[in-house]
């Protein structure tokens, strides 16, 4: 079997699909059931169907596009990513997963292969958490990580419902229906940039990961006394964003504490109110994410900065109020599945390494489900999330050509 990545045309269709976008190019930004996704929607099911593929929609927007193998009752071999872009992103995050997909399925095509389990491309519905503030939407309802009441719930910053939402973008059918059953996928494997700069740095080709990072996500409420910057003396203050201050410190402290160098704690969002130069901050809210490959390990750092907030809070007088939003378990790729790719790797004499996801994906959550694995690409300098990430026509066709030699030896 001789497989032959169509590396022009990958790329080229790349750009076309960084084409659907709100931003200035370079720059994409493709909010989940906006107009412009819905156009970029439409787009990809045309090539897939192009592609000879059979194409279903669920009922949140999951797309499935599947090459129909030898034996229908066999479990499914799937890949796969998400379209949709965070404002000012790049055009690759995501994107290399699908497109890159549905390429090594054509070169598997093309090569005269045919496989006897079905080989399905899955483009996940709102992987990025930008409309709904949740993120891997469509994974959590396929896996079960999210019910379909709790689903039901969710708002966007219009105060439209995802029920709404989804209906008036055409996506039919209930929530109820969306979730699949184990055993659905005999293996996943998804193609993703590194968003990293390891295997960059280290000049090699491909990285295969062998664990996948979780996040919990926290939302911290600091509650002061505001008052004039001239009237209030400083004995007398509760100033919330001091207090803020010292917390965000805490929290980087906590991560660096952990004794592991895979705990990360973020402090991403910091809203300070009233918000004017001669007036003392009395209210802040803070958004934390805390992420580990090792459960037990983030969990005490989550618990470290609960305990650091009570402390700061006696301490100043003032009230600080945590909630946990989320607590994702991370997930282990599958053995079999990390040795079906280093096969693939070794019979084209491809360099690669073994590393760690830091960053979550959909895969997190089909890992419920299903044995997963994840194959990652150089992207230049680690920039991903901006809009100069980057990932050469090079590296994507030699990722795109392990992929398909492993859905190959997977589906047969």
């Amino acid at each position: 079997m001789s497989l032959i990545v169509d590396r022009d045309r990958l790329f080229s269709e790349i750009d076309a699909l960084a084409s659907f976008s709100d931003a200035e190019s370079p720059a994409v930004t493709r909010i989940v059931f906006t107009p412009t996704d819905l156009k970029a929607r439409d787009w990809m099911k045309t090539r897939c169907a192009e592609a000879g593929l059979t194409v279903r929609q669920d009922a949140v927007g999951n797309i499935f596009a599947r090459w129909n193998g030898s034996d229908p009752k066999a479990p499914v071999v799937g890949t796969g990513s998400h379209i949709d872009a965070i404002p000012n992103a790049g055009k690759f995050d995501g994107v290399v997963g699908v497109l890159g997909g549905l390429e090594a399925i054509r070169t598997l095509r093309q090569s005269g292969f045919r496989p006897r389990h079905s080989i399905e491309l899955l483009i996940f519905t709102s992987e990025e958490p930008t409309r709904f503030g949740i993120g891997c939407l469509g994974s959590r309802l396929l896996t079960g990580a999210l019910t379909p009441e709790a689903a039901r719930k969710l708002r966007d910053k219009d105060d439209g419902t995802l029920d709404e939402v989804r209906r008036n973008a055409g996506c039919a059918g209930e929530l109820d229906q969306v979730g699949l059953p184990q055993g659905y996928y005999k293996a996943f494997i998804e193609l993703h940039i590194e968003q990293g700069p390891l295997l960059e740095r280290q000049q090699t080709p491909l990285g295969i990961v062998t664990n996948i990072a979780a996040p919990a996500s926290m939302r911290v409420m600091i509650e002061g006394s505001g008052g004039h910057a001239g009237g209030v003396l400083m004995p007398d203050r509760r100033d919330a964003l001091c207090a803020a201050a010292e917390l965000i410190l805490a929290i980087e402290n906590a991560a660096r504490s952990s004794g592991a160098i895979d705990t990360v704690a973020t402090v991403g969002i910091c809203e300070v109110f009233p918000g004017a130069v001669n007036s003392i901050p009395s209210r802040v809210r803070l958004s934390v994410d805390v992420r580990d490959t090792n459960l037990e390990r983030r969990d005490v750092v989550v618990r470290t900065i609960e305990n650091e907030g009570d402390s700061i809070a006696e301490r100043r007088q003032i009230s600080i109020r945590s909630e946990l939003l989320n607590a994702d378990a991370p997930a282990d790729c599958a053995p079999e599945l990390v040795e079906a790719l280093s096969q693939s790797c070794r019979k084209h004499e491809l360099g690669f390494i073994s590393m760690v996801s830091r960053a979550y994906h959909d895969s997190l959550f089909i890992a419920r489900i299903a044995p997963v694995a994840m194959l990652f690409i150089p992207c230049r300098n680690g920039y991903s999330h901006r809009p100069d990430e980057y990932a050469s026509p090079e590296d994507i066709a030699r990722g795109v050509l392990v992929l398909a030699e492993t859905l190959a030896a997977l589906s047969q």
